[in-house]
């Protein structure tokens, strides 16, 4: 675990370096975007009818919305709810399949059998899809969204970890702490759970573009976030209509998931690159 104390990785080539800078970025805006927006209150939702429309320039770098909104500032804005229902799912998703996960690896048996028959029964039906059913039932909004993401993105989480675990399950040190009498939940804290959490962890970097791209795609269709919100996929919506004349609002914000997306995929490539002992020694 030393090896997560230095973050040089995270800059030994140019695309990584860019990725690494895109993703502080996109965490800044989502911090401190109410503050450095140039429009905060439009960024919030504030209509100003008299600017509809207006193309990029000195005072609107990205232009204006049917509602006069400044762009620039909605994009800002929509940062903070993008990271938020990423991080969400993707906890939210990592603690159940991770729970389940080693109970199945280490256990085994019928719990063994019976969490994994659950997770391929989902596994069986593409996440996006799952997602949408569930949305359905459940209504549009965004918190709903988050359920409905978390709900089709798990079982990927407790294959994973239930692999691993039943690797680390046959170490002798393992099989010499059982022997002694340890507890089970003992053993799986502190030898099995400690020695998933690499492939948890890249994987989670992995995932965390992949949700935000989910999350547009729901609301995008009318499903995920709602007006007035600041989403993205809300905003590339909003245009898709207009793209031949106000190519702005459906351009910049459609860009914005694209560089999010990307730059998490990057990242998540190179903690995998790292971090897996293979690709070290070549």
């Amino acid at each position: 675990m030393k090896r997560f104390h230095s973050l040089k990785f995270l800059f030994r080539d140019t695309l990584t370096s860019m990725a690494s800078v895109i993703s502080l970025l996109f965490v800044f805006l989502a911090i401190f975007g109410p503050w450095v927006a140039p429009f905060p209150k439009e960024g919030k939702g504030k209509a100003n009818v008299d600017n509809s429309y207006i193309g990029p320039g000195w005072k609107h770098l990205l232009g204006t919305d049917e509602l006069g909104r400044d762009l620039l500032s909605r994009i800002i804005f929509g940062a903070r709810p993008a990271l938020l229902i990423a991080l969400a799912v993707v906890g939210f998703a990592a603690i159940i399949g991770t729970l389940l996960g080693l109970i199945a690896g280490y256990r085994g048996g019928w719990l063994d059998n019976v969490i994994m028959r659950v997770s391929e029964l989902f596994l069986s039906f593409p996440p996006l899809l799952l997602s949408l059913v569930a949305v359905t039932f459940l209504g549009p909004g965004l918190i709903n969204a988050l359920i409905a993401l978390i709900i089709s993105w798990w079982p990927w989480y407790a294959r994973l970890i239930r692999v691993e675990a039943s690797i680390v399950k046959s170490k002798p040190y393992v099989e010499i702490s059982a022997a002694m009498g340890v507890p089970d939940r003992v053993i799986i804290l502190r030898h099995i759970l400690r020695n998933v959490t690499t492939p948890l962890i890249v994987q989670i970097a992995a995932d965390l573009g992949t949700v935000i791209l989910a999350a547009g795609s729901l609301a995008f269709i009318g499903l995920g976030a709602q007006p007035p919100a600041a989403d993205w996929g809300l905003m590339v919506a909003q245009g898709r209509n207009l793209i031949f004349d106000q190519w702005w609002i459906s351009t910049f914000s459609g860009l914005a998931i694209f560089l999010a997306v990307l730059a998490f995929n990057i990242l998540g490539d190179a903690l995998r690159d790292h971090f897996d002992p293979r690709i070290t020694r070549q």
